[in-house]
């Protein structure tokens, strides 16, 4: 996709027309008009469709800023993306901040995934992102760090179910430390998979979003999803399955090392965490800090950061993110 400039602005004081015909309206507007809302609150002047035109009025400078941003919105509508305020807010920055929408690296023609039972597909929102899934198809082991609200996990997950459709694995591997709040997994009540169920159901979670929870409870019956606590991993070899270990911040470093070399043939590794979200006792350092010191230079590693740009939660997650790193204290588990 070219990127967007600001050649051939029209003079200020019109009503500027942007071309809408042949798109779902709703997959541009969002539901209630949001994404519309969004961009009336960056600028003195209101939005309204006209038959097959988005109409501009406004006298403000900014007008045509929201131009170049509602055309590229409307060509991501032309090629498949659902819009919502998450990819609204990062162009209207995009276009603030750099004054051009360099949009290349986005690549929203090619979806990751088809969610189940719709046509609705999964793409990546921003550059960080899309850095994030190239590394994990070129690499087979990859480190995502960041915030909450980024996509380490929910991508993650996506990429294995591609991976597990196209059989360039057999099964998906989830994994959990599980020391958080401070609870021991033996002291939870019922069997293993109770115990292990709250510590893994984030990725549960995206897996329902992306599948379907009846496919997954049959996934899980088969063994061709396996959810397992990071201490069963100890002694075996994972071949031809796609790994993910969660939450990874919070691994000792002789955890960390064990989980590394469970890797086995025809296999990939992600291991995502937040290194400002460690719940270790404080004479333990964490296997993801360390492992950024001792692999990044490693062929076939790679290492991933996501910053407060790629968050892709409500627009507000940002801010807070933004507040508590001003603030300079750790922000609550997400």
């Amino acid at each position: 996709m070219k990127s967007a400039g600001k050649n051939n602005r029209p003079r200020q004081g019109q009503k500027i027309k942007v071309d809408v015909e042949g798109i779902d309206l709703l997959h541009l507007t969002g539901p209630g008009d949001c994404n519309l809302l969004f961009l009336e609150k960056q600028f003195a002047g209101s939005l309204v469709v006209r038959g097959d035109f988005l109409v501009i009025n406004s006298d403000d400078e900014r007008a045509d800023d929201v131009r170049l941003v509602l055309v590229e919105l409307v060509e991501r509508v032309r090629q498949g993306q659902l819009i919502d305020e998450v990819i609204v807010s990062h162009l209207w920055e995009q276009m603030t901040t750099q004054g051009n929408l360099s949009v290349d690296s986005l690549n929203p023609e090619e979806p990751l995934l088809f969610t189940s039972g719709s046509r609705v597909a999964v793409r990546t929102k921003t550059p960080g992102q899309q850095k994030y899934v190239e590394a994990m198809r070129r690499d087979d082991v990859v480190f995502s760090i960041g915030p909450a609200g980024t996509g380490k996990t929910f991508l993650a997950v996506v990429m294995a179910m591609d991976y597990l459709k196209r059989q360039l694995v057999d099964r998906i591997i989830l994994v959990r430390p599980a020391v958080e709040a401070g609870e021991q997994l033996g002291f939870l009540p019922g069997d293993l998979q109770d115990k292990i169920n709250p510590y893994l159901r984030p990725l549960f979670d995206a897996l329902s979003d992306i599948t379907g929870a009846a496919k997954i409870s049959r996934y899980l019956a088969s063994g061709v999803i396996e959810a397992s606590p990071l201490a069963y991993m100890r002694g075996r070899t994972l071949n031809n399955a796609f790994v993910i270990l969660d939450e990874a911040q919070n691994t000792t470093v002789g955890q960390m090392k064990m989980f590394l070399t469970r890797l086995g043939f025809q296999s990939k590794a992600v291991i995502t965490g937040d290194i400002t979200q460690i719940d270790l006792d404080v004479r333990d350092k964490s296997g993801l800090v360390h492992v950024q010191q001792i692999l990044s230079e490693t062929e076939g590693v790679s290492f991933v950061e996501l910053g407060g740009a790629d968050i892709v939660r409500h627009p507000l997650v940002r801010r807070i993110v933004d507040a508590f790193e001003t603030a300079g204290i750790d922000s609550e588990n997400g």
